[in-house]
């Protein structure tokens, strides 16, 4: 039997304040991808955190949204 899909997102754009995890404009979040592992999803992750480096409210996160369709799953490894 084949190993279980796994489904990662990127997701990024501006938040209101360093210190909090609340974008300023909801319409402009940027979805990089989705990926099938963690380690593809950082790859992408990575290259535009790195692309944005100078703009100090722009940050990327990866959303492990197999977790969120299935929340009595148990960890998995990456």
């Amino acid at each position: 039997m084949p190993d279980r899909q796994l489904l990662h997102l990127v997701i990024g754009g501006e938040l209101k304040d360093i210190g909090l995890h609340e974008f300023k404009d909801l319409t402009k979040v940027e979805f990089v991808g989705a990926f099938p592992s963690y380690s593809a999803a950082h790859t992408a992750w990575k290259a535009r955190a790195q692309a944005t480096v100078d703009n100090a409210l722009v940050r990327y996160f990866i959303i492990h949204a197999h977790k969120l369709l299935d929340p009595n799953e148990e960890g998995h490894a990456h």
